[in-house]
């Protein structure tokens, strides 16, 4: 099977030897051929390449895609790549938070380690940082919350109210004050949040997290319904050690 493609970036007889040697490096290549000048690979293969494939493993100074494609389609493929990289960028924010909050509670607790401290501390400090987010817009807030949250939509006053119970249960975490019942508590409300947000991500819908409340635009990903569940995976296992 023959299939030709056009590769942007090469510069030099180095940039094309190495991209040929690349593509004959493929178990399923039987044989390549690479054109500096046409920017132009031929590639002979057992069976059809998937194209991400093959932009996983030429370095990222290096664009493919196959000739043979319709203009709509390479118009198409190329805007997917570029909201997949727009949607990363808008995410920045929440890995940034969620990174320091897991550094700052490893720190308090690494000398010596202890787990359960250090998921205390981390539901606290989660809660005490996302709640702070949410309070800077208090009008803004439950109107993004309840577009997702089932408990929000049927309780309005369940979304007003929200932000500050995080920041309850987050001062109740970090001081040590009936770790039971925040406990219970957290399984309760994120639990109904998970079942919103996995609802939003099965449907395909686009709609705005409001993880962070409404002063940073986060789109819903699978990074929210990861973020609930890590939360969710300790206030449990938590509760388990407890009682058992």
């Amino acid at each position: 099977m023959e299939k030709k493609y056009h590769i942007e970036g090469m510069t030099c007889e180095g940039c094309r030897s190495g991209v040929e040697n690349i593509l004959k490096s493929i178990p399923e290549v039987t044989g390549a051929k690479v054109n500096l000048e046409d920017k132009e690979a031929v590639v002979n293969s057992k069976k059809s390449l998937d194209i991400d494939i093959l932009r996983k493993l030429l370095p990222e100074k290096y664009t493919i895609t196959e000739k043979n494609k319709a203009p709509m389609d390479l118009f198409l493929s190329k805007n997917q790549t570029i909201q997949e990289k727009s949607e990363l960028r808008k995410l920045f924010p929440l890995f940034l938070i969620f990174g320091y909050i897991t550094i700052a509670s490893i720190l308090l607790n690494y000398n010596p380690w202890n787990t359960d401290n250090f998921m205390l501390d981390f539901m606290g400090l989660f809660y005490i940082v996302f709640s702070f987010f949410k309070i800077l817009d208090l009008k803004g807030f439950p109107q993004s919350f309840k577009m997702y949250d089932p408990l929000a939509k049927l309780v309005r006053v369940y979304a007003w109210v929200y932000p500050f119970m995080e920041a309850g249960l987050g001062l109740m975490f970090l001081m040590r004050f009936k770790i039971d019942i925040a406990l219970v508590l957290t399984v309760f409300v994120l639990g109904i949040t998970t079942i919103g947000v996995t609802k939003v991500l099965l449907d395909k819908k686009s709609i705005q997290c409001a993880c962070l409340g409404t002063a940073l635009k986060l789109p819903m990903t699978k990074a929210t319904f990861i973020e609930n569940t890590i939360m969710l995976a300790m206030a449990i296992w938590m509760l388990v050690k407890m009682y058992m």
